[in-house]
C-alpha cells in the first residue's frame, strides 16, 4: 500500500478471513453487522463481525491479532461457508488510519465536501464513514437493544470495555442517572419530513431469519392437512401451588417457579399416552418417539427461535425450569447454539405472555402438533351446579390430521387438562 508520510509503496502482511462452518445442512449467511471497522486493532479471537443463518447469529472471530483490514462485503450480502468476507493486517492500527495526512488536503480546499475524507483515509470501497465506538453500526446486538431499551444516547456514555466500546452495564449506569426530561431532547435530531408530508413509508429488508421463519411456516401450511382442537382448563390448582411454594422453589433452585414447568411437564406426559401427537411422517413411514424432546417457542429480538428441551420426560419440573430460563436469557443475547434448535418431537407456543386470548398455531415440521397457550382469565364457569368465577385459560393443539385422528386430539388435551387441574397426577405419573 502506498504511504503518503515516506512517499513509498509499504507491503503488508494480511490474513483472510473466512465465513466459518455454520453448521450441518448450513452453507451460507447474511452479513448482519460488521463490529470492527477498517484500521482499528483486532485482537486474535475478537469478533469482528456477526452472520445471520436461518437459526441464530454467528459471530465471526480474527483467527490473528492486527489491525482490520478491508471489508470485502457488505451489510446484507449473503456469503456461502468458506467465503472471504475480510482481510487482518499486521501492525497495531495506527498506520491504518492516517486521518492525520488525509486532513491537510481537505482544509487546503474548502469547497471539498466533508465526506470525500473518510474514503481517502482507508474506511473500504463502499463508500462508508468511519464508525466510532458509540455509533449504531459499532454497538453489539446486546448493547444496542439496551439502547433501544434505556433511551440512551451512546455518544454520550463512556465505554469501560475492550477499546473504550460501550458494555450494557455502562448503558444500564446511563440510564439510572439520565434527568427525567432528557428524552426530550433527542426531538430536533429527528427529520421533520412526516411534519411536511404527513405520510411516510418505510422499507426494511427482511432478515434472513424471518425469511426462513414465513418460509418454514407456508410450507407447513402447504404440506400438513391441520386442524386445531380447542379446550380448556381451570388454573386454580397450579396458581395455589405456585403461590405456596415459589419462595422455597426459587431458593432451592435458583430459578423461578412459573406455569411452563408444569405444562411441559404434563405434555411429556399426555404424549406418552398419545404416541401419535408425538411422532411424524417421513415419506411412506410413521416415525414414533419414545422420548419427548419439545421445543419450546422463544421470543428474539430477530424474531421467534424454538430451542428444543431434550429428553423433557426424565427432567423434573425444576430441571425444566432452568432450562427454559436458560434458552429465555440467551435468545435475548444471540447466544443460542443451532443444535440447541435443531430437532424436537413436539412444540409448546405460549402466547399468553403477550396477552392472546386464543390462536391456532402452526406447525413445525417435521413435527406433527404444536401446543398452544394463553393468557389466564377470571370467567363465570359451573361446578356443582353453582356459578363460581375461576382463572381460566383456553389450550389450542394443532395437529396433521394425516397422522392424529381428532379422537386422539382431543384425548390428549383432556389428559393434560386433568394433568393441570390436578398437579398430583403429574407427582404420581398418572
Amino acid at each position: 500500500m502506498l504511504d503518503p508520510a515516506l512517499g513509498m509503496t509499504r507491503y503488508k502482511m494480511a490474513t483472510e478471513v473466512l465465513v466459518p462452518t455454520l453448521g450441518e445442512s448450513i452453507t451460507e449467511a447474511t452479513v448482519g453487522e460488521w463490529l470492527k471497522q477498517p484500521g482499528e486493532p483486532v485482537a486474535a479471537d475478537e469478533p469482528i463481525a456477526s452472520l445471520e443463518t436461518d437459526k441464530v447469529s454467528v459471530e465471526v472471530p480474527s483467527p490473528v491479532a492486527g489491525v482490520m483490514g478491508q471489508h470485502a462485503v457488505k451489510v446484507g450480502d449473503t456469503v456461502e461457508v468458506g467465503a472471504l468476507i475480510a482481510t487482518i493486517e499486521s501492525g497495531d492500527g495506527a498506520a491504518a488510519t492516517p486521518k492525520a495526512e488525509a486532513a491537510p488536503a481537505a482544509a487546503a480546499s474548502p469547497s471539498t465536501p466533508q465526506a470525500a475524507a473518510p474514503v481517502a483515509g482507508g474506511y473500504g470501497n463502499h463508500g462508508e464513514a468511519p464508525v466510532t465506538s458509540d455509533s449504531p453500526a459499532a454497538l453489539s446486538p446486546s448493547v444496542r437493544r439496551a439502547v433501544l431499551e434505556h433511551g440512551v444516547d451512546p455518544s454520550t456514555v463512556k465505554g469501560t470495555g475492550k477499546d473504550g466500546r460501550l458494555t450494557k452495564e455502562d448503558v444500564a449506569a446511563a440510564a439510572s442517572t439520565k434527568p427525567a426530561g432528557a428524552p426530550a431532547q433527542e426531538a430536533p435530531a429527528t427529520p421533520s419530513v412526516a411534519a411536511s408530508t404527513g405520510r411516510k413509508e418505510e422499507r426494511v429488508k427482511m432478515t434472513r431469519l424471518r425469511q426462513t421463519i414465513a418460509k418454514r411456516l407456508k410450507e407447513a401450511q402447504n404440506t400438513a392437512a391441520m386442524l386445531t382442537t380447542f379446550n380448556d382448563v381451570d388454573m386454580t390448582a397450579v396458581i395455589e401451588a405456585r403461590a405456596k411454594y415459589k419462595d422455597l422453589f426459587e431458593k432451592k433452585h435458583g430459578v423461578r417457579l412459573g406455569f411452563m414447568g408444569f405444562f411441559v411437564k404434563a405434555a411429556t406426559m399426555a404424549l406418552k399416552d398419545i404416541p401419535s401427537v408425538n411422532a411424524s411422517i417421513e415419506g411412506e413411514e410413521i416415525v414414533y418417539h419414545d422420548y419427548a424432546d419439545i421445543s419450546v417457542a422463544v421470543s428474539a429480538p430477530n424474531g421467534l427461535v424454538v430451542p428444543v428441551i431434550r429428553d423433557a420426560q426424565a427432567l423434573s419440573v425444576a430441571g425444566i425450569e432452568k432450562t427454559i430460563g436458560d434458552f429465555g436469557k440467551r435468545a435475548k443475547d444471540g447466544t443460542l447454539k443451532m443444535d440447541e434448535m435443531r430437532g424436537g418431537t413436539f412444540t409448546i407456543s405460549n402466547g399468553g405472555v403477550f396477552g392472546s386470548l386464543m390462536s391456532t398455531p402452526i406447525i413445525n415440521p417435521p413435527q406433527s402438533a404444536v401446543l398452544g397457550l394463553h393468557r389466564i382469565e377470571e370467567r363465570p364457569v359451573v361446578r356443582d351446579g353453582q356459578v363460581v368465577v375461576r382463572p381460566m385459560m383456553y389450550l389450542a393443539l394443532s395437529y396433521d390430521h394425516r397422522l392424529i385422528d381428532g379422537r386422539e386430539a382431543v384425548t390428549f388435551l383432556v389428559a393434560l387438562k386433568n394433568a393441570i387441574e390436578d398437579p398430583t397426577r403429574i407427582l404420581i405419573d398418572l
